[in-house]
C-alpha cells in the first residue's frame, strides 16, 4: 500500500493505492496520526484502492471520528465498484461521506 498525503490550508488530502489490509493498515493509521492538528477535513481518494480489510475499515472510523472531534469531516472519493460495495454490505455507506 502507497499513502501520498497533500495539506492544503485545513484540508489534507490522502491517496491511497494498493491493499488496505490487517498488515498495511498500521501505515495508513501512522499516517492520520501525523497530521497537523490545523487540519480538520480529511478527503481519502480510493481510486486506486483495490482491496479493504475490517481493519481498514476501522482507520478509516478512527479517522472519521478525529475529524469530527476537530469540528471537520472526512470524505471518501472515486471508490472503485469493489471497494464500495464493501462499505455497502457492512452498512457503512450510511455513516461515511461518499463522492464517487
Amino acid at each position: 500500500m502507497l499513502v501520498t498525503t497533500t495539506i492544503d490550508g485545513t484540508k489534507a488530502t490522502m491517496v491511497i493505492e494498493g491493499r488496505l489490509t490487517v498488515t498495511t493498515s498500521p501505515e495508513l493509521e501512522a499516517e492520520v496520526a501525523k497530521l497537523p492538528e490545523s487540519v480538520v477535513d480529511v478527503v481519502m481518494d480510493l481510486a486506486d484502492l483495490e482491496y479493504i480489510s475490517s481493519a481498514g475499515l476501522r482507520v478509516l472510523v478512527g479517522t472519521q471520528k478525529l475529524a469530527s472531534k476537530r469540528g471537520g469531516a472526512l470524505t471518501l472519493v472515486h471508490p472503485v465498484d469493489e471497494v464500495y460495495d464493501i462499505f455497502e454490505m457492512t452498512g457503512l455507506t450510511e455513516i461515511f461521506s461518499f463522492e464517487r
